[in-house]
């Protein structure tokens, strides 16, 4: 595929990026129904951390709408918005996918998964302050599997369930909180690890240098450069 158009939003209290990328309309990913009733072009929808209206309004103006929700983990600062997302585009039945292993940070027992994690990173508030109930995922991915266009990689150390979404032919990877500009992801938080991290950080190397790599935080940045830095 060509190289799509990328839009960052940064959002929430703790300044996560989502990303919007249209979809073609012959993606796998998308409905035939909605592709054939719909002025309006599909897209893609990475981690949607905060602020629904946000992500709503701009999908208006760019005239979009969301056949898939991809989330990269279910840390709550990736996921907040998604329950408002579900419910305004309800007719449109997004897929919400992410990785087996971090699950349960989705459905109706999310809540308790959320608090744990947020209290122990000192940050219990932010999920009372901004909750709603999760909807349950509706693809559980796996390593390899394809989401459209985009190629699921699992990059456990973060969470378990950690994932990046590479799309190879325009050399671009999703990297969620697994690789920064500069960094790398926090493992100290409950399902953390960093010899898992240590692991999926050097998967990431031995990609192309050359790769766009567009993080949970932050600023865009490539593969190669943060070898260089990282090494």
């Amino acid at each position: 595929m060509k190289e799509p158009s990328v839009t960052r939003l940064v959002l929430g209290a703790i300044a996560s990026n989502c990303w919007l990328i249209p979809l073609p309309l012959d993606s796998p990913i998308v409905p035939e129904r909605a592709a054939s009733t719909t002025s309006r072009r599909p897209c893609a929808v990475i981690d949607p951390g905060g602020e629904p209206e946000v992500i709503i309004a701009r999908m208006g103006r760019l005239n979009l709408y969301p056949s898939v929700i991809l989330l990269t983990h279910s840390h709550f600062d990736h996921i907040a918005a998604l329950p408002d997302l579900a419910e305004a585009f309800a007719a449109d039945k997004p897929e919400i996918a992410i990785h087996r292993d971090d699950a349960s940070g989705l459905g109706p027992d999310a809540y308790h998964v959320h608090k744990e994690i947020f209290t122990a990173a000192g940050g219990a508030a932010f999920v009372d302050e901004y909750w709603k109930s999760m909807p349950s995922p509706t693809r559980l991915l796996t390593e390899g599997e394809m989401a459209g266009p985009f190629k699921a990689l699992h990059l456990p150390g973060h969470t378990p369930g950690s994932m990046g979404f590479l799309l190879e032919d325009a050399g671009i990877l999703f990297s969620g909180d697994t690789l920064f500009h500069g960094g790398v992801g926090r493992v100290d938080l409950p399902g953390g690890s960093e010899e898992q991290l240590r692991e999926s950080i050097s998967r990431l190397f031995a990609l192309d240098p050359g790769i766009i790599v567009y993080p949970g935080h932050g600023p865009a940045t490539t593969i190669g450069a943060e070898a260089v830095l990282y090494r």
